[in-house]
């Protein structure tokens, strides 16, 4: 799959955001005041600013509240509805405990709990994907949520709790990769299966459908090197949990250290999710001699 910058800001950004409005919910920290308005506004920026990154995605952005329509059986639907509900209830939350200086712990559980499903929802409009098998796994929603909970934990300052599930992070992402790496193959799918004509032996290209290339070859057909993959994986495991982990370890929580490892973290999350599209190989290309098994 071609990976598409808004769509990279989109994943990252909502996650981390959505993470860091989860703790708050559930009152972790425990902040009034300034202080809280302060660790929601961070909360909401990253949360609302992923949001509107991938209406940068749409063919045509103005339509993006048509998305909305089709809940009952569309994962991207869902995540709108919940997006929105999640985002107006924390906020009331949110504007009693800045305001009124008044805890309103089952409407921050409330909203705490629907970030979860927000981001479970993003997750399940690839993880559904049958089309493309290295998606198509139970790891794939549990790396969502785990970015999404350790993000969250480093940005709220849960210091041995966001070692914690950066490790775990990193744990799952390198599992995601392993069971990716032979989802394509283990699918089944090949050119005989593609075209229907498996049945009548081995089926191969006589030569390429096009002389050049066409949307399909852009969106769905997107190759990296493996040299360049590899290089990429390294980073991403570096920096989404080891070298974060490291500096947390010898740290007393000071926000020096919270913002070295936050950066590191975004670093490595940036380049694992620009993989999981890269590496993303769709059926389709199996008429184009594309991801052969």
């Amino acid at each position: 799959m071609h990976p598409a910058p808004s769509v990279i800001l989109f994943t990252t950004l909502s996650g981390l955001g959505f993470g860091m409005l989860f703790f708050l919910g559930i009152g972790i920290p425990d902040v009034s005041g300034w202080t809280a308005f302060g660790y929601f506004f961070i909360g909401y920026a990253l949360a609302v600013g992923g949001l509107l990154s991938s209406t940068f995605h749409l063919g045509n952005p103005q339509r993006a509240m048509k998305a909305f329509k089709q809940w009952r059986s569309s994962w991207l639907s869902r995540e709108g509805v919940l997006a929105v509900l999640s985002l107006t209830i924390i906020g009331i939350y949110a504007a009693a405990l800045i305001f009124l200086d008044m805890k309103l712990p089952i409407v921050g559980i409330i909203g705490s709990a629907l970030t979860v499903a927000t981001v479970y929802c993003t997750a399940m409009i690839y993880g559904q994907m049958k089309t493309i098998p290295r998606w198509n796994q139970l790891l794939t929603p549990a790396l969502y949520l785990v970015y999404m909970f350790a993000g969250g934990a480093l940005l709220t300052r849960q210091v041995p709790l966001a070692a914690l599930l950066l490790s775990l992070a990193t744990l799952v992402q390198m599992l995601h990769w392993v069971i990716g790496d032979k989802a394509f193959v283990n699918a089944g799918s090949n050119i005989g299966t593609a075209t229907g004509l498996g049945n009548l032996g081995q089926v191969r290209l006589l030569e390429s459908p096009h002389s050049g290339t066409n949307y399909l070859l852009k969106e769905f057909a997107f190759e990296v090197g493996r040299k360049h993959a590899a290089k990429l994986r390294i980073i991403s495991v570096l920096c989404i949990g080891l070298l974060p982990v490291m500096i947390l370890s010898f740290s007393t929580g000071g926000y020096l250290a919270i913002l070295s490892a936050l950066v590191l973290h975004m670093i490595g999350l940036f380049a694992s999710r620009w993989l999981f599209f890269a590496q993303a190989e769709h059926v389709v290309g199996l008429y184009y001699d594309k991801h052969r098994p």
